[in-house]
């Protein structure tokens, strides 16, 4: 789990790798036998019981460095990734973060280039609201709201989605499912399971591959234990 990509000095909320670390990053699975794609290629792969041999790469809230910055390295590497966006916010900000610099978010034009490149794109939602907290009328917004927008947007159908800050309970995955999508990522969905709450692990600036190999295997323990096996 990614976000930006680009100066990480003023980041409160470690949510920017540099240029060069997520170079390094993606240097190091490679060089493990690993492949960055897209969330649906992964599971798709999964599901054909194949796929041990690739990650599933993700960018939330689609900020304009991605385009600059990110898919460089991407194309350096031969890996893909899926880009979590907002329609709502098209050439926006990150309004929702009290602290750190504004970061503006890819307009129209920026995610559809981002789509030419092979890059996968799904919904953040349609404003970056939690959808634990939100109202009837918001999640139905939110969720099949923003699906439609983006699918009039790419051209293409919208099969993922990702919870605004990595919050889900059971009424929220069953409105994502009810609008359409094929999966939906979290971050820690506590005892939820399945497609539409699939576990993520966040990069960071920070993380070096002792880090990495360290937090891949914490996350297998940690999804173990809370799945009961």
């Amino acid at each position: 789990m990614y976000h930006s990509v680009g100066d990480c000095s003023d980041d409160p909320y470690r949510i920017t790798v540099t240029p060069g670390r997520l170079d390094a990053q993606l240097g190091w699975l490679r060089r493990r036998g690993l492949r960055g794609v897209p969330v649906a290629e992964l599971l798709a792969a999964r599901a054909r019981g194949a796929g041990r041999d690739l990650v599933g790469l993700t960018f939330d809230d689609g900020y304009a460095d991605f385009v600059e910055h990110a898919l460089p390295c991407l194309r350096r590497w031969g890996c893909g990734a899926t880009l979590f966006v907002l329609p709502g916010r098209l050439g926006g900000d990150n309004a929702w973060d009290p602290l750190g610099p504004r970061k503006p978010l890819l307009n129209a034009d920026g995610i559809r280039r981002a789509a030419a490149e092979g890059i996968e794109i799904g919904s953040h939602g349609l404003t970056h609201t939690d959808l634990t907290t939100a109202d009837a009328a918001t999640l139905a917004a939110e969720t099949a709201g923003s699906r439609a927008r983006l699918a009039e947007l790419t051209g293409a159908p919208v099969t993922g989605f990702c919870y605004p800050y990595g919050t889900v309970d059971a009424r929220a995955a069953d409105a994502v499912r009810a609008a359409g999508y094929g999966y939906a990522c979290a971050i820690d969905p506590g005892p939820l399971t399945g497609p539409y709450a699939l576990p993520r692990v966040h990069v960071g600036q920070r993380d070096t591959p002792v880090r990495l190999l360290l937090k891949t295997r914490l996350h297998r323990l940690r999804r173990r234990a809370a799945a009961g096996v």
